[in-house]
């Protein structure tokens, strides 16, 4: 089997995957948001979804995916065939020998079954990416989302190429690290590894997952401006490598399929809330739709919230599935990884439930 390529479901034009931010409603808990996450990752699985990644995020109260090695170390142990993977590790908070450890961890519990998305980003503000990386004072560049990044992430391309290193146990002789081994890892015997992503929202990772012949994962779902260029530059830019003979892309899209189309509004407001707050420096839990709906939003909010709405692809599942289909024919991926952004985890689930009944994916 294919260890990065989908086959499409039912109906659906690509494969279709999920991408689950352990959102944590207001009233609700991290571990509501957790369970939440298990019961989601079981009906991808039973519903022919391809893959389950989560990402993440420090600092925001209102996301529970401070450590996808841990989610998905526990999603393994309650799923059999989906893969499982991170949308993704933010490479620049991490020492790489420790990323490929936990992944090599993840892959020994799940064989086959791991993805290791790489994102250039913290995942956070400047001063949390600082006290994650223990530097010696935060900084003003900004990165994926408009997040600051730290000095780290300007050594990428240096700290991808020794992770890869790790993950293959092949130093060269005389290199510092040639006597060190990530275990579990090849050092124990011949293994797959988890393939690598890069993941990006704007052309840099682009036209490094280009050049070195590796997937790419685009996040539409908050850059939506910069996807079409992006792809371009990914295509552009791919040379044949031994993981890839051809670009393989997916891209984060926000949708949310309700029974009524006014409920799908009102759901999704709830999300924009919670965007706008987080975009004024005003994280927090992910407000409920009775709050959302009470808010009186300034003229600029509104113009921010109806600009944001605009890029979720929100209704009857009839809806959702045209909208989803528009934009794999638009930008001709070759994978759609859905994120379902609600108050509620059982608004989330009933949603997957509905885009798999409109595609039509077998149950398992």
């Amino acid at each position: 089997m294919d260890a990065i390529r989908g086959t499409a479901s039912g109906n659906a034009p690509v494969p279709l995957s999920v991408l689950d931010l352990a959102t944590v409603g207001h009233g609700r808990t991290a571990t509501h948001a957790l369970r939440t996450g298990v019961d989601i990752a079981r009906l991808a699985e039973s519903r022919s979804f391809h893959r389950y990644w989560v990402a993440e995020h420090h600092s925001m109260p209102g996301v529970a995916s401070s450590s996808p090695a841990v989610i998905l170390a526990h999603i393994a142990a309650h799923t059999d065939r989906i893969r499982l993977g991170s949308g993704g590790v933010m490479l620049p908070n991490h020492a790489p020998l420790v990323i490929a450890e936990q992944f090599g961890t993840l892959e020994a519990f799940a064989p086959g079954r791991i993805d290791l998305g790489l994102g250039r980003a913290p995942g956070t503000d400047g001063a949390t990416a600082a006290a994650l990386r223990r530097t010696d004072r935060p900084h003003s560049l900004k990165g994926m989302g408009g997040t600051p990044i730290h000095e780290g992430a300007d050594d990428f391309p240096q700290q991808l190429a020794e992770l890869t290193r790790f993950l293959d146990d092949d130093f060269p002789d005389g290199h510092p690290y040639a006597r060190i081994h990530a275990v579990p890892g090849p050092v124990q015997g011949p293994s797959a590894r988890p393939p690598i992503w890069l993941l990006g929202s704007s052309g840099f990772s682009a036209r490094l997952a280009g050049t070195l012949g590796l997937p790419f994962a685009f996040a539409h779902h908050f850059s939506a401006q910069n996807t079409i260029p992006a792809l371009d530059l990914y295509r552009e830019s791919f040379r044949p490598s031994a993981v890839l003979d051809a670009p393989y892309a997916l891209i984060g899209v926000s949708a949310l399929a309700t029974d009524d189309e006014k409920e799908a509004r009102r759901q999704v407001l709830t999300g924009a809330l919670s965007m706008l707050r987080l975009r004024s420096g005003r994280p927090g839990l992910i407000p409920t739709p009775e709050e959302a709906e009470a808010y009186a939003f300034s003229p600029l909010e509104r113009e921010f919230v109806d600009g944001w709405l605009g890029n979720v692809i929100h209704g009857t599942p009839d809806t959702v599935r045209t909208g989803l289909d528009d934009l794999a024919k638009r930008t001709g991926v070759d994978e759609l990884m859905i994120t379902a952004n609600a108050h509620g985890g059982d608004v989330r689930l009933r949603s997957y439930e509905l885009i798999a009944d409109a595609y039509g994916l077998p149950r398992a």
